[in-house]
């Protein structure tokens, strides 16, 4: 059978990340991407080896968006404090792309030596965010896991609608970040 004119795998894959954003990571499977794209099933193998091949190709396409992303906002040299402007844009990127996001959460396995670089990609810009505060590379990586689980916690709990108090979420989120890099700033 031959792939559908039109489609390829870019097609593919900006589908499944739509519908991986609009219900969900583990909401993609070949059949609802199928009845998204109107084809059958079987067509996908045209463009994919199966299900474990496309998350793949969903976490490294969510890695490079998340690296472009974070790259611009770095390097755009507006904001002087660089941990904040990695921590606001890492929280974007998960609001603005909820499935990708989940996606790039997976460790990868450890043979994927592509997926793992392009992960590594995520923890240099935020090592290179965290370099002036003086921290020794052991505590830099202690730092990195630190304020992941924290912005991880924090765009956990608003997806699910975790905030019910009144107060403005954008407000809690540069509050933590502000105390958790201050409490930083102060053991340098």
């Amino acid at each position: 059978m031959s792939p559908r004119i039109g489609l390829d795998q870019k097609a593919v894959l900006s589908s499944a990340a739509e519908l991986a954003d609009t219900q969900g990571f583990d909401a993609v499977t070949l059949a609802s991407l199928a009845q998204k794209l109107n084809i059958r099933t079987p067509s996908l193998y045209n463009h994919v080896a199966g299900l474990p091949e496309l998350k793949r190709l969903l976490a490294l396409d969510g890695l490079k968006q998340l690296t472009e992303l974070l790259s611009s906002a770095l390097n755009d040299g507006t904001d002087s404090d660089a941990a904040t402007t990695f921590c606001l844009s890492y929280v974007r990127f998960a609001r603005q792309h909820p499935g990708l996001y989940e996606a790039v959460q997976r460790a990868p396995e450890p043979q994927d030596e592509l997926l793992a670089e392009a992960g590594g990609q995520v923890v240099h810009f935020a090592l290179t965010a965290l370099s002036g505060y003086g921290l020794t590379e052991e505590e830099a990586i202690h730092a990195v896991r630190g304020l992941r689980s924290l912005l991880h916690g924090f765009v956990y709990l608003e997806s699910i609608g975790g905030f019910g108090l009144p107060y403005e979420t954008d407000r809690t989120l540069h509050f933590i970040v502000e105390t958790y890099l201050s409490g930083l700033r102060k053991q340098s």
